[in-house]
């Protein structure tokens, strides 16, 4: 796709202030109004309203700035250069693998596209238990549609390939409501490769939307640069410390001295996980015991189907319908809620995703054509037996995040497969396979049914993963409640804003990149005004 321009490479030719790198070294010191730290969603959205305000800001973001000229649909070179531990991130067990970005504009470079607002009863819940008041829907509603026009969130108008299509025929037929979604994109190719990058900048990801603004603005992007730890004293923070590192994470040099970034404040968006970490490692204040903790993933249990026509998964929008048919209907204190959606089917993605090994596994393999692989997203949070995990670091400051997978939150695996398998066999499924390394494939519903309900519902015998990380910096009204102020800043630390999904007190219960969208919107029009600039909005 030679003939397509790449922005990123103009903006380049215009002179932007990247450094980094092949973009050249970091000066040993540097001075700026905010220093943002990281450049994913919400990252992005601050980093293009304190521009807009007049603000200079840096950006320092630990991976690589990739393009679209980069972007090949390759599985192999998109995951190593593109994500958080080549998208081998695990949690402390191994139990769950947790795909997160790490490149310039985070996970919104690679994630599927679906947007959602934050749902009611989440802020309700929020409300009632973090002394939230204002996180409304209506208070939100003005935001989320600024962020919505500015980044073309919009129902997906295409007819839907066959990998969401059967999910909507199955449910159909079982009396299950499923919609369209929303999705991020301007111009879509309909290729199915968002997880590897959009090699057409369709997707309007930070990348290609927020972060140019702030550069064409005069911002400064640090790139494959770390920040190690901030300087922090008397409730204030003096300076960042941060290093430069390799494309896989290791420092360039061992005994390099640390570039000093020094602001005015600081804006924390580096991701949950990420974000704990570095407040950890700076052993920021914590008299409440909350850094860290509740931080959620929304689990996510699957069903492999055999259809009995070709679905060719890997074609096409990769997520296009839904059902929060088992999610809204469940009380917050009876069983997991979780939401249904699809999976892209890409090589490398199903094989690490197929149950079993060897010729069990090679069998399944030969049947990838026509499968389909339903997602089940668990909305973990809102009860006793899922109060997600904590984040922690290893011996060398790196993140690690122990979330062990409750009673509550299997049984709730199981609750899904059996929908799923359902919906499969409805949809006219030869096979399932449910996610489960003891799991064989059945042919009838009943037979599904009957093995669901035997499966010995263990950590690392039933398949989870994620690809969504909140918690860790929760909001809350109360510094008792939470790390975070309702205004987006530190309770302990004045000079420090959190601007990313690591605020959210529960999880979403849908895909979180809209919910970040809109609440880091409202922050950080709000922190532009503290901090003496003009009055801005998301346009």
């Amino acid at each position: 796709m030679s003939n397509i321009p790449d922005p990123i490479l103009q903006g380049l030719q215009r002179g932007w202030k990247v450094l980094g790198g092949k973009h050249g070294a970091v000066p040993a010191t540097l001075n700026c109004d905010v220093a943002i730290i990281g450049s994913g969603a919400g990252a992005g959205i601050t980093a293009e309203l304190l521009t807009k305000a007049g603000l200079s800001v840096i950006i320092i973001e630990e991976g690589q700035l990739k393009t679209s000229t980069d972007f090949k649909q390759r599985e192999p070179e998109a995951y190593a250069s593109l994500y958080q531990e080549s998208a081998g991130r695990k949690t402390k067990d191994k139990g769950i693998t947790i795909l997160q970005g790490r490149s310039v504009g985070g996970t919104t470079t690679v994630n599927w596209t679906s947007s959602f607002r934050t749902p009611t009863d989440t802020l309700n819940f929020w409300r009632d238990k973090f002394a939230l008041p204002d996180y409304t829907p209506e208070a939100l509603a003005p935001y989320f549609a600024q962020a919505e026009a500015r980044l073309n969130i919009a129902p997906w108008t295409v007819a839907p390939n066959e990998n969401n299509e059967l999910m909507r025929r199955g449910a159909a037929k079982l009396g299950i409501k499923a919609e369209v979604m929303q999705r991020n994109v301007k111009g879509c190719y309909n290729l199915g490769s968002c997880g590897m990058g959009c090699p057409t900048n369709a997707k309007q990801s930070m990348l290609v939307t927020t972060i140019p603004f702030a550069l064409d603005h005069g911002a400064t992007l640090l790139v494959e640069t770390r920040v190690e730890r901030m300087t922090i004293s008397n409730g204030r923070i003096s300076d960042l410390q941060c290093i430069s590192v390799k494309p896989n994470a290791a420092p360039l040099d061992s005994a390099q001295t640390p570039t000093r970034v020094i602001a005015k404040h600081y804006v924390l968006a580096g991701g949950a996980i990420n974000s704990p970490a570095l407040l950890l490692r700076s052993k920021a204040p914590d008299p409440h015991k909350r850094l860290g903790t509740r931080t959620f993933l929304h689990p996510v249990a699957i069903t492999t189907a055999v259809m009995k026509d070709t679905v060719a998964g890997w074609t096409g929008a990769p997520q296009t319908i839904y059902s929060d048919h088992f999610l809204h209907t469940q009380a917050v204190d009876g069983p997991i809620g979780f939401k249904l959606e699809v999976a892209p089917l890409h090589p490398v993605f199903f094989g690490a995703n197929l149950p079993g090994f060897g010729d069990k596994q090679a069998a399944l393999y030969r049947q990838y054509p026509k499968a389909n692989v339903m997602l089940a997203l668990m909305r973990d949070g809102f009860h006793e037996g899922a109060v997600g995990g904590k984040v922690e670091l290893q011996g060398d400051g790196s993140p690690l995040l122990d979330y062990p997978l409750t009673d509550y939150v299997l049984e709730g695996a199981r609750r899904s497969m059996l929908a799923m398998a359902q919906i499969q066999f409805e949809a006219g499924a030869t096979m399932v396979y449910p996610g489960h390394e003891l799991a064989e494939g059945t042919s009838n519903w009943a037979a599904t049914k009957a093995a669901i309900e035997a499966l010995p519902m263990q950590p690392l015998l039933t398949k989870i993963g994620s690809a969504h990380v909140m918690g860790g910096c929760g909001l809350a009204g109360d510094e008792k409640l939470g790390v975070t102020r309702p205004d987006g800043q530190h309770w302990q630390i004045e000079n420090l804003s959190i601007h990313d999904g690591s605020i959210f007190p529960t999880s979403i219960g849908a895909n979180p990149q809209l919910s970040i969208y809109g609440n880091v919107n409202r922050l950080a029009q709000g922190l532009a005004k503290r901090l003496g600039g003009t009055a801005v909005a998301l346009a």
